[in-house]
């Protein structure tokens, strides 16, 4: 088969998914016209997909929120335009870069499509930063202008030498602001986005712009989202996940359903109150989900097709025990911030094996490869590599991540199995001790299965005889009392002589950052390592 035939069946593979999921097909002709006029002017970052999202279906609800109440695509459309009229009469424009720290909530996405409708940057802040932690991200990035909610004052009281406009003020004069006319087409601003810093400073890496429709078809063809569904949006739009789960949702013309802030029983509500389809998540989410009463009777009459997690590993027994009360629903998407997505697991795959990360979808190719950069065999562990065409732009301060024939480092290990890629763990999370090497995930995928045992987490820590070892840190389960005795026992029972710790340590909660990730610095600060 020549190029032109393997081009010609991509993009007829392409075109069968997307009308499979309702991307295309029938519909008014003027507003079709419209649709596609958008996203040539505008092209397909957030601005142009709020854009061709109104005018198709200018009437669908786009969002649903806690506070504001309901809120169509024309008037997300022209609250956005507003916004980017307020920002422009501050200032911004191409070049200048805004940051927001904020929760999720309709003006938190407008104010995103307005940043990206002048082709300014916007940067998004972790809502867990401390207030020296932002003086240093906002010089570091060079902050035109600060947009914050309001319960954030206090974090930016002290922020000199860059502007900032609150919430409530931005929506007062957005409120007494005409509609431009025209919003110019200009160059898509770029969209910064912090990595998690679990283990030290956070880093800017900057998302590139998705150049067609092809990152919309990847996921797709591996979760099936629909065209005009509910999505429940749990994940913290400032986080990677977040940020590509509202950029789906509005080439889908989806309505989103948006709370300020996660609470388990408030997300299960919103499941039922608003029929919602898909949920966007992270694990820890659903874990805290899994600890509200079982409600089985409820399974009947929940329209949820599918609850997509990413942002950190799947613990321990928590995708059986999922899909046991949510039915088999649950996808898992294993990505990166520099690498956007790797492999996904559908729930077909988490039933095969609970612990997998999938297989690569459409138009990714992952590798797993030695020291010197050689595939290993099947089975066998390695570094994990990934080439698709949304892979990051670079970090801020003008570094990057080390790439292979064009594939990135995702920064993992890992292995394939039975056609399925399992994560090992961090690169530098690995540790060797008396010469042996111990993945830290590997103990806490067993220590999660310990009766009594809520959540658990384990790193390495310096050690005199053996270079390193192993310490674990354990949260028991409300009411049950357990002993580092118990620990070691289980672990003895359960994994590698080598693999089994040396310190255990029980503490009442884990360290996690904003996007649920745990801190592992947090961690070694109590070891004294």
């Amino acid at each position: 088969m020549d190029l032109s035939a393997v081009l010609s069946q991509s993009l007829l593979g392409d075109l069968a998914i997307l009308v499979r999921r309702g991307v295309v097909g029938p519909g008014l002709p003027h507003r079709q016209a419209a649709q596609v006029v958008s996203l040539l002017s505008y092209g397909f970052g957030l601005y142009g997909e709020l854009r061709q999202a109104a005018k198709r279906s200018p009437d669908r609800v786009a969002v649903i929120d806690e506070e504001a109440g309901e809120v169509t695509y024309d008037e997300l459309l022209g609250q956005t335009e507003r916004t980017s009229e307020v920002l422009r009469r501050r200032g911004i424009g191409q070049g200048e870069r805004v940051g927001l720290l904020a929760h999720n909530h309709v003006g938190t996405i407008a104010a995103m499509a307005a940043i990206a409708a002048l082709g300014a940057d916007v940067v998004l802040l972790n809502t867990g930063l401390t207030a020296p932690q932002l003086a240093v991200v906002a010089e570091e990035q060079g902050l035109s202008l600060l947009v914050h909610d309001e319960e954030f004052a206090s974090v930016v009281a002290d922020l000199e030498g860059h502007p900032r406009i609150s919430e409530s003020e931005l929506a007062e004069a957005v409120a007494h602001t005409e509609r431009p006319p025209r919003v110019p087409a200009v160059g898509a601003g770029r969209t910064i986005v912090l990595t998690s810093g679990t283990t030290g400073s956070p880093k800017g890496a900057t998302r590139p712009t998705p150049p067609s429709l092809g990152p919309l078809v990847s996921i797709l063809d591996r979760i099936p989202f629909n065209t005009g569904e509910r999505m429940l949006i749990s994940a913290p739009l400032f986080h990677t996940w977040g940020y590509a789960a509202l950029q789906l949702a509005l080439a889908l013309r989806a309505t989103v359903v948006l709370q300020r802030r996660f609470d388990a029983a408030a997300a299960r509500w919103a499941l039922e109150k608003y029929r919602v389809h898909a949920h966007i998540a992270v694990p820890v989410m659903l874990a805290r989900m899994l600890e509200l009463p079982s409600d089985p009777g409820a399974r009947g009459s929940r329209h949820l097709r599918i609850t997509a997690v990413s942002g950190s590993a799947l613990p321990g027994g928590l995708a059986t025990a999922y899909m046991n009360e949510y039915g088999d629903v649950l996808y898992n998407l294993y990505g990166s911030t520099e690498a956007s997505w790797v492999s996904i697991a559908t729930p077909a795959d988490l039933r095969r094996a609970p612990q997998c990360s999938g297989t690569p979808p459409r138009g990714t190719v992952v590798k797993v490869l030695d020291a010197d950069g050689r595939p290993v065999r099947d089975g066998a562990v390695g570094r994990i590599f990934v080439g698709h065409n949304l892979v990051f732009d670079g970090y801020t301060s003008g570094h990057s991540k080390e790439f292979v024939d064009g594939l990135i480092s995702t920064g993992d290990l890992g292995r394939f199995r039975d056609g399925l890629l399992f994560v090992e763990g961090r690169e530098d999370d690995m540790i060797v001790s008396g010469g042996e090497n111990v993945y830290p995930d590997e103990v806490t995928v067993v220590l999660d299965r310990m009766a009594g045992v809520r959540e658990s987490a384990a790193t390495g820590v310096p050690d005199q005889r053996f270079g390193q070892r192993l310490a674990v840190f354990v949260v028991p389960e409300d009411g049950v009392t357990l002993t580092a005795e118990d620990v070691l026992a289980y672990c003895k029972a359960n994994v590698a002589r080598h693999a089994v710790p040396r310190d255990v340590h029980f503490l009442e909660e884990l360290p996690r950052n904003a996007t649920g990730k745990i801190l592992a610095g947090e961690l070694r600060k109590i070891t004294g390592g």
